[in-house]
């Protein structure tokens, strides 16, 4: 039997332990390019792996891995970030990421993860604030790496980075303030995929695009089945598309849970008219 692109989304992110980023993050342009070759992608990518691993010493260092492996994709192959048309949504769309050598930094990252792994680098992506990072342990310490360009970044750079997300913190009275190796943790591969998602769900609310919004939703709720706000935006994406019945579960669903929620009063009053399209003749 074949699965389907939601199904077999749901397969790959059912363990935590044994989430292959590359190939979910790979499904998620399944919704806007329904055509796409998953073998072909991953093909691709292994032969560039290939190409990588068959110039490099055997006795190669991970400082020599890590600096080749930076050549090979920010230099040789000329990936960078799409600053001219950042919030392309192609941008989070691997299989486009991967022909045009173009994205934003997380999904550059999961590519050079992907590429990294294969050469023998524990490459992991953390989900910093505002801009993802990617980072190697070493013998050394740490490196951190930012996906847009593959350079280093220091310690002082770091925290200049995180300085105006700290200071939204405080402007919110929230005194808790966490060290850097707290910003720094490795990223989970549900995390990862779970910015992926919201990022493309950013970008289609932002322009009203319903049917892209519901689409991202649908994963999101198998991704995190937990969190119950994103079942509740998927009742909202589903209400905007004239899913009445399928919006009225979803919303009801969210308020049983979260009935003293700040949101809860606006969205019972959503109710009445759902429940009213449903008695009307079709």
């Amino acid at each position: 039997m074949t699965l389907t692109s939601l199904e077999y989304f749901a397969s790959l992110v059912r363990q935590d332990d044994s989430i292959p980023l590359f190939e979910s993050a790979l499904t998620l342009g399944q919704d806007f390019y329904p055509e796409m070759d998953f073998g072909e992608q991953e093909v691709e990518l292994d032969n560039l792996a290939l190409k990588l691993r068959d110039r490099m010493p055997q006795d190669a260092s991970q400082i020599q891995k890590l600096r080749m492996l930076n050549h090979f994709f920010f230099q040789e192959m000329a990936f960078a970030g799409n600053i001219n048309n950042y919030y392309d949504p192609d941008n989070s769309y691997l299989h486009r990421v991967i022909a045009t050598r173009r994205g934003i930094p997380i999904s550059l990252a999961v590519v050079f993860i992907e590429l990294a792994q294969q050469i023998g680098l524990d490459m992991k992506g953390v989900s910093f604030p505002g801009h993802f990072l990617m980072k190697l342990s070493v013998q050394s310490g740490e490196i951190v790496l930012d996906p847009m360009n593959g350079s280093s970044l220091s310690r002082e750079e770091l925290e200049e980075r995180l300085e105006p997300y700290l200071e939204r913190q405080q402007e919110q009275e929230d005194d808790d303030e966490l060290p850097l190796a707290a910003y720094l943790r490795a990223a989970h591969p549900r995390e990862i995929l779970a910015r992926m998602l919201r990022n493309l769900k950013a970008i289609f609310m932002e322009s009203q695009r319903w049917q892209q919004v519901l689409d991202v939703q649908e994963r999101l709720v198998i991704l995190l089945p937990e969190e119950v706000t994103e079942r509740r935006d998927r009742g909202l994406a589903r209400a905007n598309l004239g899913l009445a019945q399928a919006a009225l579960e979803d919303l009801e669903a969210y308020l049983a849970l979260r009935p003293h929620a700040e949101d809860a009063e606006s969205l019972r009053d959503m109710l009445p008219d759902l429940r009213e399209a449903l008695r009307r003749p079709n």
